[in-house]
């Protein structure tokens, strides 16, 4: 009986120490995130709040990022966007093609490590889009670089905003190297099915992408994820 309570004492313990730090995280958040981020929803429905956004919503977190990647970042921030949110704002006329102006980028400032710890916690505990990923079913494979870049290239044409390794692809979306070690299975195969059920007025479009498909493009990143982070 008293190992059975204090296994107890222990187990609610540590669920007060976790909601302590989930506290402070989200206290953490709209001290030093929230005037950037978006963290309560809904994500931009015109236009205009679109491309007055400054940086990712974060209202989903929880649904979107892998837990230990989100810490790491947050202790050692790396730029994601090669031309940050808005494309347009970065980028001046160079000798062959428009190019990215680094003096217009801020870096995005580092957290302690008790700090990103905390920060974390809270930014998993936003899930408002469960539906979208229990819609979701990974199935276990693998593709090849070389297919999944053809069908990621010429036949979906993503490599027009997006890079598959460090200065190849396009500047306008995200780098998608990292992708699998950032972002959860489930919401790669979500956001590539619908882009707009998560971001109503995202300029990516719905290419309405065949289940077989979603699948390989999520196998596609995890091969690319595979990579040394050395090396990117």
């Amino acid at each position: 009986m008293r190992h059975i309570v204090f296994t107890w004492l222990v187990l609610f313990g540590l669920a007060g120490t976790g909601a302590r730090a989930a506290d402070e995280g989200a206290a953490i958040l709209t001290q030093r995130c929230a005037g950037c981020h978006n963290l309560t929803g809904p994500a931009p429905k015109t236009l205009k709040e679109l491309w007055a956004r400054k940086a990712p919503d974060l209202f989903y977190a929880g649904n979107k990022y892998r837990a230990e990647w989100l810490h790491a970042w947050l202790v050692k921030p790396t730029r994601i966007r090669v031309a940050g949110e808005f494309y347009a704002d970065h980028i001046r006329s160079g000798e062959k093609s428009d190019e990215v102006d680094p003096a217009t980028l801020e870096p995005h400032p580092a957290l302690t490590a008790a700090d990103a710890d905390a920060a974390t916690q809270a930014l998993m505990r936003l899930k408002p889009h469960d539906d979208l990923i229990a819609a979701e079913t990974i199935e276990p494979g693998s593709i090849s670089k070389s297919t999944g870049e053809m069908a990621f290239d010429k036949f979906l044409g993503c490599m027009a905003c997006h890079e598959i390794e460090p200065g190849f692809g396009g500047a306008s979306g995200p780098e998608l190297y990292t992708a699998a070690r950032r972002l959860q299975p489930a919401f790669i195969a979500s956001y590539i099915r619908s882009p707009q059920a998560w971001d109503p007025k995202i300029w990516m479009p719905n290419k309405h992408v065949s289940d077989p498909n979603i699948q390989k493009m999520v196998h596609y990143l995890a091969e690319l994820a595979k990579e040394p982070s050395d090396a990117k």
